[in-house]
């Protein structure tokens, strides 16, 4: 590592916690509401198909935030994006509280919209910081700072499990969690340097052009069918588990927090496993895997056997956004808009699943409803050659 890089090794390093940071507590607020999911359907009245729309919410949000980041980013800078990121997000899970305590699905639904399009904009803005983390440490670090995402969703799995099983007001818990971030992402915030925005005229010419961009495209493929794994379970795995097995809601939140767990740990291994196997080979496996486990939690004849399948789904899920988010930033020059472009089309699985899920679901039950997750890991898994590693990677 040459000396300049060494010198600003404490901000780096500075850099990267507060990184960590960020993905650790929107894990932990994400997952006070999934654990919540059957008391927020029961407190609004809605069936499985509104429940469906109800999530929707939270994609559509989600997608909005992701496709104006990228400008923003630009523009503005990574630190910026993740603040108002922060605030979106906080204002969300408020409303979230408010609309489970009057029972009110539409204001539920206007909550998680804010919360999709806070952690949609600050996702494009952490993963375009993490890839210039990767650069400056000359290091791979985007599948940790993913997996402290996961450990997020597995500790406010915990959470969830204790307050379900008390019975605890899910205002009060989904209110928690929004002081909670809003606290850690006050700290955070400041241990993001302020990058000098980049020409906006110059990115407003190159920006369009990357969707045309072959590479960027099929990446978008391969994030559509992890994104699409990974939202399923994060947006109805408790339910899956509840009204697909006879559960209770106390055991769909240990089936959340499992499948938190499995993540994590395939996040956190992933560095060794991508320097062993390389981009292409870690990304067909894992697609594999969650084909495997998905396949399983669909077919299983009991909880016990569905248990093994929710860790095979969160194991070959794990790295399948951050290694394409990673391979998108390959190429410093415009990695905003290559990130922002693969993360959109990433987010049209969490804008088109859940509606389309719930509508299944209501006519075939949830855990059939999954084939369809199913297909599009094998589609991914198909297309994992356009991830290739850094030393192969001629972007267009």
């Amino acid at each position: 590592m040459s000396t300049p890089t060494q010198q600003l090794a404490p901000e780096v390093r500075r850099w990267r916690a507060a990184l960590f940071a960020m993905f650790l507590l929107t894990g932990v607020t994400f997952a006070s509401w999934v654990t919540r999911t059957p008391a927020i359907r029961d407190s609004v009245g809605a069936s499985t198909a509104q429940m469906g729309v109800i999530i929707a919410g939270l994609s559509v949000g989600s997608l909005l935030g992701i496709a104006v980041a990228g400008r923003l980013v630009v523009a503005r800078g990574g630190r910026f994006v993740i603040a108002l990121g922060a605030v979106a997000m906080v204002a969300g899970l408020l409303l979230i509280a408010l609309g489970a305590a009057l029972g009110a699905g539409w204001l539920v639904c206007g909550g998680l919209a804010f919360f999709g399009l806070g952690m949609g904009a600050s996702e494009v803005a952490q993963n375009v910081e993490g890839a210039e983390v990767e650069r400056a440490l000359d290091a791979s670090v985007l599948p940790a700072m993913h997996g402290c995402f996961s450990i997020g969703t597995f500790a406010g799995a915990l959470a969830g499990i204790a307050l379900n099983a008390l019975a605890v007001p899910v205002a009060l818990h989904v209110g928690t969690s929004a002081a909670l971030m809003a606290a850690v992402a006050v700290w955070a915030v400041r241990g993001i340097p302020a990058h000098s925005p980049t020409d906006e005229s110059a990115a407003r010419t190159r920006a369009p052009k990357v969707w045309r961009e072959p590479r960027v495209v099929l990446i978008g493929v391969i994030v559509l069918g992890m994104a699409l794994a990974e939202g399923s379970a994060n947006d109805w795995l408790p339910l899956i588990t509840v009204d697909g097995f006879g559960a209770t809601a106390t055991i769909g939140s240990v089936a959340y927090a499992l499948f938190g767990l499995a993540m994590a740990a395939g996040r956190f291994s992933g560095s060794r496993v991508l320097d062993r196997f390389g981009r292409t080979t870690a990304m067909r496996g894992s697609a594999v895997i969650a084909t495997a486990g998905v396949a399983l939690v669909v077919l299983a004849p009991g909880i016990e056997f569905a248990a093994a399948g929710v860790v095979l789904w969160g194991l070959g899920t794990s790295l399948g956004f951050p290694v394409a988010l990673s391979a998108a930033g390959d190429d410093p020059e415009h990695a905003a808009a290559r990130v922002s472009a693969v993360a959109t089309i990433g987010y049209l699985a969490f804008l088109v699943g859940p509606p389309l899920l719930g509508l299944l679901g209501e006519f075939a039950g949830l855990r059939n409803a999954l084939v369809v997750v199913v297909v599009m890991l094998v589609v991914a898994g198909a297309c994992a050659p356009a991830v290739r590693d850094r030393a192969t990677t001629s972007c267009p």
